[in-house]
């Protein structure tokens, strides 16, 4: 098995009732890059991102923020 690595962007921004527009203002993060976030999208994450993310929406555990998910290989 692989793993992947996993964004919860998108439901820590519905259990927030927050935007990712107001994301971007609150942690100076670009509204791409979060898009491609919680799209899963983006490659590479920047840790200065994370923590960013993190302060703004006031998250002291990276788990909620990110995971590894096991994929079956065939």
């Amino acid at each position: 098995m692989n793993r992947i690595v996993e964004i919860k962007l998108k439901e820590l921004l519905m259990e927030k009732g927050m935007t990712i527009r107001k994301l971007s203002r609150l942690s100076d993060v670009r509204h791409a890059a979060l898009c491609e976030l919680a799209n899963q999208k983006r490659i590479n994450v920047h840790l200065h991102h994370l923590a960013r993310i993190a302060d703004a929406l006031d998250i002291d555990d990276m788990n909620q923020i990110i995971t590894f998910e096991k994929v079956k290989t065939k």
